[in-house]
């Protein structure tokens, strides 16, 4: 195994306390007001917004420096319609005989059900899809790690550079997804990991009257 190459770090840039605490502030307070949204408009989206945000999310660190992601964009109305189609009737099957009433009950406050209009009326669906292994040009597999973490990171920092954009975004999970494998023609060693739909919000969008557990409920310092 040859060493591992190095350069110095020249992209840290180190602020004053107090400019710390200003913009951790500042960050804090535009996140803050990101919604998930299920009401979206059909106004176009220019794609360089699509494109710089991805590069945010491709940026994000993984698991041995796998990258272990695959973002497809989809903006073809064809295409959209399908994935609607196909989500739809999983998550007819869901809210019908799959779910146990405690994660209806749980999904209740949310007002959720099988209908997904806005997988059809958002400029952009970007499936995100989780790479468990790659096939080198010479047909070898080869494991990559921490998958699950590293996706998940890369779809949190994607979710606030779409907020930070000034756009609203909904993460939609209908299970079981292999049907995006085949509607988007990618590989069986990727596996579906979310459907982000983004877009503009409806201009009568609303969202569920809910609120976030206290610091005291879920940070501990110690």
């Amino acid at each position: 195994m040859s060493a591992p190459g190095f350069i110095p770090l020249t992209t840290y840039r180190e602020f004053p306390a107090q400019e710390i605490v200003s913009r951790a502030k500042s960050f804090r307070d535009e996140m803050l007001r990101r919604r998930t949204v299920r009401q979206f408009s059909s106004r176009p989206v220019p794609r360089e917004v699509i494109e710089n945000c991805l590069s945010v999310a491709r940026s994000a660190p993984s698991g041995a420096n796998k990258q272990p992601w695959h973002f497809v964009v989809v903006s073809d109305a064809e295409v959209k319609a399908k994935i609607r189609t196909a989500a739809e009737e999983e998550e007819r099957r869901f809210y019908h005989g799959r779910a146990p009433k405690e994660w209806l009950d749980a999904l209740a406050p949310l007002g959720t059900d099988e209908n997904k209009p806005y997988l059809e009326v958002a400029p952009y669906l970007i499936v995100i899809f989780a790479q468990h292994h790659e096939i080198s040009t010479d047909g070898r597999k080869m494991k990559n790690y921490y998958v699950t973490e590293s996706v998940g990171i890369a779809t949190g920092m994607l979710i606030s550079a779409i907020h930070m954009a000034g756009l609203v975004a909904l993460t939609h999970t209908p299970s079981p997804m292999g049907f995006l494998n085949e509607i988007l023609g990618r590989p069986v060693q990727e596996k579906p990991f979310l459907i982000l739909v983004v877009g503009y919000p409806d201009g009568e969008a609303h969202v569920p009257d809910i609120s976030k557990k206290s610091s005291e409920e879920c940070v501990t310092f110690i």
